[in-house]
């Protein structure tokens, strides 16, 4: 009954979450006008490429898979709030003193808050990714891609969020991680692959990469998407879920160790 009890409190904490941003669609909207903006000039950009090269297929990858993977990379990328901003002003102005006090655990109730917000992000995202997906090829063929997508963004959100948090629980001993962060969206964007799919990696890089747990958060759920495969599917699920709970272990001993020696500057 406990359990039970604890897990309609995290699912309240998720539905407020959800109906708090809701109620901001139109910010959000006004937010995929850069999103937009991004993709118009990636569009170019491959037009000119895959003209330049002469070739219908690049790396495995027509015009039409290119684009709708950066897409859904960018649509996970923007979908995704700043723990690090948050939490670090907790520290600082004193408001974690109460929350760690909270009948929830603490990164629990970041982790359902998180999630209930990029799932509104999300929508918003892919709804304007996919009108412009749709302007400029027509309705993709990928089958069981969106159903994949789906099911890879769920732990590409969980991954997404463990080394975010690792990063903000460093609050705890420094209280500036921003830069840290910075550097972390830096790594997505290049060998995480937001930017462009692996595949197009010099193949020593990609061996590089298959060790990090980037891939797990952007290229799994965006290549599964518009390249869909079962298997494919099933071992990028292992890689991914194997990452979460590994992280997932680093963070709450990393919790357990800040909380100890946590300094808190506010009131």
């Amino acid at each position: 009954m406990n359990a039970i009890a604890k897990t309609f409190k995290y699912v309240a904490i998720g539905k407020v979450t959800i109906r708090n941003h809701l109620a901001y669609m139109a910010d959000f909207a006004i937010r995929t006008v850069f999103l937009g903006l991004i993709l118009y000039i990636f569009i170019q950009l491959w037009d000119a490429t895959f003209r330049g090269e002469g070739s219908g297929t690049i790396a495995g990858y027509t015009l039409e898979q290119i684009i709708w993977y950066l897409i859904f990379a960018e649509s996970i990328t923007m979908a995704c709030p700043s723990l690090a901003t948050r939490i670090e002003e907790e520290v600082k102005n004193g408001d974690v003193a109460y929350k760690l006090t909270r009948p929830v655990s603490y990164v629990a109730f970041h982790f359902v808050g998180y999630l209930g917000e990029v799932a509104v992000r999300l929508m918003v995202n892919m709804t304007v990714g996919s009108l412009i997906g749709i302007a400029a090829f027509g309705w993709p063929d990928f089958g069981f891609g969106w159903i994949g997508f789906a099911v890879m963004a769920v732990g590409a959100f969980t991954v997404n969020f463990m080394l975010n948090m690792m990063i903000a629980l460093c609050a705890f001993w420094v209280e500036e991680t921003r830069g840290i962060e910075f550097v972390y969206h830096k790594l997505l964007f290049t060998i995480g692959g937001m930017l462009l799919p692996l595949e197009l990696f010099p193949k020593t890089l990609q061996a590089v990469c298959a060790w990090l747990p980037f891939q797990s958060v952007l290229y799994f759920a965006a290549k599964t998407a518009v390249r869909f495969d079962w298997p494919t599917m099933v071992r990028f699920l292992l890689i991914q879920w194997g990452w979460a709970i590994l992280l997932a272990a680093a963070v709450f001993a990393m919790y357990a160790k800040g909380v100890k020696k946590l300094n808190v500057n506010g009131g």
